[in-house]
């Protein structure tokens, strides 16, 4: 047990555990807002919706590199969806790395 606790406490001094767990968070986060934005842009009645904006301003940072990776005229919908996916699958790498570089889950 306090094995555990040492490496632990070691984990959380690392460098690398440190940028594993900041880029986990980041891509969380960006997860989760554009779901948000997904849903949000499903439930709502009105275009102008200052909601729907809000989570258009948001996202809009997110889905600008995934923009240029898709056609001209694709919607909004699926710029939205494209980049959920990407930021998903970008999560689980990180997941992934962090437990191979570190030997901890970040």
């Amino acid at each position: 047990m306090t094995r555990h606790l040492a490496l632990r406490a070691i984990a959380l001094i690392d460098p690398t555990f440190k940028l594993f767990f900041l880029l986990r968070f980041l891509c969380f986060v960006a997860v989760v807002y554009l779901a948000l934005h997904k849903i949000i842009a499903r439930l709502s009645r009105k275009p102008d919706s200052k909601l729907l904006w809000f989570f258009s301003v948001v996202t809009a940072p997110l889905t600008r590199p995934v923009r240029t990776w898709l056609a001209p005229g694709a919607t909004e919908d699926r710029i939205v969806s494209a980049a959920l996916i990407f930021y998903a699958v970008l999560w689980l790498f990180v997941v992934l790395a962090a437990q191979f570089f570190t030997g901890a889950i970040a």
